[in-house]
């Protein structure tokens, strides 16, 4: 095979940008609200790649890889090294994460995505990541290449579309200072939830509690998101934040100015891993109550983030028309 990785140079932008909009362009297809292209889409994507290539130390160590078969680009990978959230020991050190615009061209011959995997995952390595991750569409076709390469779902992004006003949700309220403390106390259920799934992934810091409490504190302040609390009879039952996308989590390729985000998401309706009490309905408030933030400040489609191995959280998503668009494989 005459395919050689390489890392980006400032003149493959031309030929590596057209497959960036070809990746995006065919996500985009898979659903049009989760995914829309950008109207100034090779602007935005040249202008990323090359502030990457001229930055002496791009932020979260990102990376962008090639695979050049005869002068001809027909493979990119785009990695980062994530922050670990302050709530999580972090023993391991940031992951290294193979981003969803890791992209193959479909004449690009035979082994190319492999080995530009493989490729990848040596860069990401070499760089310190002990722990490794990939993102990619939950039914694309990439995953069977990353299952094969040793990668299990860990974290879901399950996205949903369109959204109506309901200011009527029961026990549902705005958070307010005086909720922080029932919130971190919610959060620490959460937390100890998620060990049991992979005390590996989710190892929680010792001064977790306090660390939340102060970015608790801090959301409250924050004019462009939403925080709700289900309140049964004065106790902090389930609590959520719905938010702006991050641009960590989708490719510069997508307009992500109508995208949202829930991912602080927890309540006592979903505390068994495996089976869900009360049917959900103090849960699926906090989905109402979210989705009609949503519509008033004009947010189209959102995806909720959702550990792969929390079956009572899915089904509750799902009930409620939520369904996987993205997935984050961990390397066992």
């Amino acid at each position: 095979m005459t395919v050689q990785t390489r890392p980006v140079t400032v003149s493959d932008l031309p030929q590596m940008t057209a497959l960036l909009i070809q990746d995006a362009a065919e996500r985009e297809q898979t659903n049009p609200a989760l995914w829309p292209l950008a109207d100034n889409v090779r602007e935005r994507v040249t202008n990323a790649v090359r502030k990457t290539l001229e930055s002496s130390e791009p932020p979260f160590a990102e990376q962008w890889l090639v695979a050049e078969d005869a002068g001809r680009i027909v493979g990119v990978s785009h990695t980062l090294k994530v922050p670990v959230p302050p709530i999580y020991a972090g023993a391991f050190g940031p992951p290294g994460l193979l981003l969803d615009d890791c992209f193959t061209a479909d004449d690009a011959p035979p082994g190319t995505e492999e080995s530009l995997l493989l490729a990848t995952e040596a860069a990401l390595r070499r760089s310190g990541a002990e722990l490794l991750l990939a993102s990619c569409l939950a039914n694309g076709q990439r995953r069977s290449l990353l299952e094969q390469h040793g990668y299990r779902a860990i974290t879901l992004y399950l996205g949903k579309a369109g959204f109506a006003a309901d200011n009527t949700v029961a026990n549902v309220r705005p958070a307010t200072a005086a909720d922080v403390p029932g919130i971190v106390a919610a959060s620490a259920q959460h937390r100890d939830t998620l060990a049991q799934i992979s005390q590996r992934f989710w190892q929680t810091h010792p001064e977790a509690n306090g660390r939340f409490a102060a970015w608790m504190q801090r959301s409250l302040t924050l004019t462009d998101r939403d925080m709700f609390v289900d309140d049964e009879q004065g106790q902090v039952a389930g609590y959520l934040i719905a938010q702006p996308i991050s641009p960590l989590l989708v490719p510069v390729a997508h307009d992500i100015s109508s995208i949202g985000v829930i991912d602080d998401f927890y309540h006592a309706d979903f505390a068994e891993i495996n089976a869900v009490t009360n049917e959900g309905n103090g849960a699926a408030n906090l989905l109402r109550a979210a989705e009609s933030a949503f519509a008033a400040r004009q947010v189209e489609a959102t995806f909720v983030v959702c550990p792969a191995g929390w079956s009572s959280k899915i089904s509750v998503l799902a009930q409620h028309g939520y369904q996987s668009a993205k997935v984050w494989l961990l390397k066992e």
